[in-house]
C-alpha cells in the first residue's frame, strides 16, 4: 500500500502503516548505498502483527480501525480498547454483482463484531457505488 498510497489515494506514504521492507547499507566507492534485502521485517502487518506495527509507527492506540478480514481482528479490538471513544468497522465483501462476494477469511471477525458491537458495513446493502 505504501508504494501506491500517494499516487492513487493522495495519502503520503509516511502516513501508511504496513509491513516493512528490510534494508541494509553497503559501502561503495561513492559512499553508503541503501539496498533492499529479501523478505520483510517481523512482524508482518497482519493479525497480531497489526497492533505491533501501529505502536511502532504511531505510538498510540487507534480510535478508528477499519478492516475486512480475520487479519484485522486484533487491530479492530485494539481500537475498541483504546480507552477513548472509538469506531471499529468491518467491511463485508458481499456484493457478487458489483465486486466479489466472500466471507471466507472473515468468519472470526464477523462473529467478534456481533459480540463486541462493531459496525459492519455491507457492500451490497450499504454502498451506492462500488468502484
Amino acid at each position: 500500500m505504501r508504494v501506491i498510497s500517494e499516487e492513487i489515494y493522495n495519502i503520503p506514504r509516511e502516513r501508511v502503516i504496513g509491513s516493512n521492507i528490510s534494508f541494509e547499507t553497503r559501502m561503495t566507492d561513492e559512499g553508503p548505498v541503501i539496498f533492499r534485502r529479501r523478505g520483510l521485517v517481523d512482524p508482518i502487518d497482519d493479525g497480531a502483527g497489526k497492533p505491533v506495527n501501529i505502536e511502532l509507527h504511531i505510538g498510540r492506540k487507534p480510535i478508528l480501525a477499519a478492516g475486512n478480514s480475520d487479519g484485522d481482528l486484533h487491530m479492530l479490538w485494539l481500537a475498541q480498547k483504546s480507552g477513548f471513544r472509538s469506531l471499529s468497522l468491518l467491511l463485508r465483501h458481499d456484493d457478487a454483482k458489483r465486486e466479489y462476494a466472500y466471507d471466507e477469511g472473515s468468519e472470526k471477525t464477523l462473529q467478534m463484531a456481533k459480540e463486541r458491537g462493531w459496525v459492519v458495513v455491507s457492500m451490497k446493502d450499504d454502498w451506492k457505488t462500488v468502484f
